[in-house]
C-alpha cells in the first residue's frame, strides 16, 4: 500500500493557511476586543453624564460618536465574518485540512452542525463553492 506524501505545493499551501488562520483569528479578537472595550465606555456614559450634573444636550455629541464607533466596529466585524467563509470554502476548494486556531468550543457548533449533517444528508458535499 503507497503512502501519501505531500507534495512541495499542497505543504507551501498548508502553510500558508497556517498562517492564514493565525491572523485571521488575531483580527477577530482584536475586533472583539475594540467592541467589548467601546460597548463598555457607552454603557458608563449615561452615569457619568448625570454624575457630573451635565444636561442631556451636552454629552449628545459623545453619545453619538461612541454610537457610530460600535456601528463601524460591528460593520467591521462582519467584515470579517465574511472573509472567515471565503477562506474556509476556498482552503475546501484545494482540498486543505480545517485547521483549529483559537477556541475551539463555540456555542453555536454542535447546533449548527447537526442542521449542516442533516442539509448535507440530500446534497453532495462541496458541490458548489463561492
Amino acid at each position: 500500500m503507497a503512502q501519501y506524501a505531500p507534495t512541495p505545493t499542497a505543504l507551501a499551501q498548508a502553510s500558508l493557511g497556517e498562517s492564514l488562520a493565525s491572523r485571521l483569528y488575531a483580527a477577530e479578537a482584536a475586533i472583539d476586543a475594540a467592541l467589548t472595550e467601546t460597548a463598555g465606555l457607552a454603557a458608563m456614559l449615561p452615569s457619568a453624564r448625570a454624575g457630573a450634573y451635565l444636561s442631556a444636550v451636552t454629552g449628545q455629541k459623545i453619545f453619538t460618536g461612541t454610537a457610530a464607533s460600535i456601528s463601524a466596529l460591528t460593520e467591521a466585524r462582519s467584515h470579517l465574518v465574511d472573509t472567515h467563509n471565503s477562506l474556509a470554502a476556498l482552503a475546501r476548494k484545494l482540498g486543505l485540512d480545517t485547521l483549529a486556531v483559537g477556541p475551539l468550543d463555540k456555542p453555536d457548533d454542535t447546533f449548527l452542525a447537526q442542521r449542516e449533517i442533516t442539509r448535507m444528508s440530500d446534497e453532495k458535499v462541496n458541490e458548489t463553492l463561492p
